[in-house]
């Protein structure tokens, strides 16, 4: 018996691969391995089967294939969640990777993009035309996960979120059904995926508004030593609540890597960084961003005039996949002098040289946007914080998740209230609902319960169905 249903397991396993464009991976294949992998090595799961999928077709048919078989069902598009929620064990992956076609109508200002597309691909593609829109701090990113939590970028304070220039998405629901959501159709859904994130089906293609953006801007990183924190983020404080919206900056506190632009004698050891650009004419970013140059002490400077596709891709080297990785984040209200000198107490202290923590300038065309036009909250809130813990050998993950929760507990009381979704952890429902705030997480809710009231789509920041 038991032969046999091993047999009749093996057949239905080959006819869905024959009825796959894209493939399938299953145990014992040559590529499981690399096809079950996320960004993220802390997490190690094992599922049934990868279907690498190179159409909508593909998806419709996994997904199909899924619910018939009684697998759960984990959606992975880059792949980059902290959570690692591109995997899980036992179930079907709905792989997305093979989808990264983009189509851009220059005229209309357009760009239509498949839900497997990393940021890299899509901005090749849109600076062909001297076009960009928002998408992440790395070029590594997927654009349909990052978009979907928000959408977090070097653009956000002209031109807003990634999830504020999203114009349509295409999904397959958990029933198999292909639908369209936009300002004009699903109206409703368009909302909740605006910040919602992966909760309510597959996106399959997004299409976004662009901007005229490059192809050069003047971007780049600005470093000091650990020991000058305070003034460091005394003027990254000041500077950018009086900047105008073409500037973007990120306050850095990381080990200084061995990068050229740095002098020997400081790698390996703490700084304080400010990462920065002009989003505009670079003759025009020069005075504006002169303050930053001008604090004693400036002991790296790379910032330059170079491509956007250079800077967007300049962090990529840190974001590299294949390390452990343990991430706590939060909303601030501000960056009062007590902050600034909690960070640089810790500044001195990373539990690990490939850790950092941050600062994300918000506000411009992010808080400009109303509390509940989209479904990424939290538009008044100056700062995200991001503390991204790093390291190698998994035997020394108690440590450093020890040392990361202590960082966040520090920043407690200058909290805004809430969490940016895509730095979010596998933390549970309590800190996803403080991702959204409570009149929001339950309109999701309500949308989840219309779409999805099952919850087959739950290896993510999970919003459940109404209980």
């Amino acid at each position: 018996m038991a032969t046999a249903q091993r047999e009749l397991e093996r057949d239905v396993i080959e006819g869905l691969a024959g009825r796959l464009r894209g493939g399938l991976a299953a145990p014992g294949d040559a590529r499981y391995d690399d096809a079950r992998a996320v960004w993220n090595a802390s997490v190690e799961r094992h599922p049934a089967l990868v279907a690498h999928c190179a159409g909508v077709a593909d998806v419709v048919e996994a997904v199909r294939f899924a619910r018939t078989a009684d697998l759960p069902i984990a959606v992975r598009g880059g792949g980059h969640s902290v959570g690692g929620f591109g995997t899980c064990d036992g179930g079907l992956v709905v792989d997305l990777s093979p989808m990264q076609a983009v189509r851009v109508d220059p005229r209309a200002r357009i760009a239509t993009a498949e839900g497997g597309t990393l940021g890299a691909a899509f901005d090749r593609e849109t600076q062909a035309f001297g076009l960009a829109t928002t998408l992440g701090i790395v070029s590594s990113t997927g654009i349909a996960g990052l978009t979907l939590g928000g959408g977090i970028g070097w653009l956000q304070r002209k031109h807003g979120l990634a999830a504020d220039n999203l114009t349509a998405a295409e999904l397959v629901t958990a029933d198999g059904e292909v639908v369209r959501a936009s300002d004009d159709e699903n109206p409703d859904l368009f909302w909740g995926l605006r910040g919602g994130g992966g909760n309510f089906g597959v996106v399959t293609s997004l299409s976004y508004r662009l901007h005229p953006v490059g192809p050069e801007l003047l971007s780049g990183l600005l470093a000091w030593r650990a020991e000058d924190a305070v003034e460091v983020l005394r003027r990254f404080r000041d500077f950018i609540a009086e900047a105008p919206e073409e500037v973007m900056a990120i306050a850095i506190i990381r080990t200084a890597p061995p990068a050229p632009f740095l002098p020997e004698s400081i790698h390996g050891k703490p700084i304080a960084a400010i990462a920065c650009c002009y989003v505009g004419p670079p003759e025009e970013g020069e005075p504006v961003l002169a303050p930053l140059r001008e604090l004693d002490g400036l002991v790296g400077d790379a910032l330059a005039v170079r491509p956007y596709t250079a800077f967007q891709s300049m962090f990529d080297g840190s974001w590299a996949p294949g390390f452990h990785n343990y991430w706590k984040s939060e909303y601030l209200s501000g960056l009062p002098d007590d902050a600034i000198d909690v960070a640089a107490g810790y500044a001195l202290a990373h539990s690990s040289p490939l850790s950092d923590f941050k600062f994300a300038a918000l506000g411009g065309a992010v808080a400009r946007v109303g509390e509940d036009e989209t479904a990424a909250g939290f538009r008044q809130a100056p700062f995200a914080l991001n503390i991204n813990t790093r390291w190698a050998d998994p035997a020394e993950s108690e440590r450093h998740i020890a040392h990361t929760r202590e960082l966040y507990d520090a920043f407690l009381p200058y909290s805004a209230g809430g969490v940016y979704v895509n730095f979010l952890g596998d933390e549970g429902e309590d800190r996803v609902r403080a991702a959204y705030g409570d009149a929001r997480f339950e309109r999701l809710q309500e949308l989840k319960r219309r779409y999805d009231p099952g919850n087959v789509f739950r290896f993510n920041q999970n919003i459940p169905p109404p209980r």
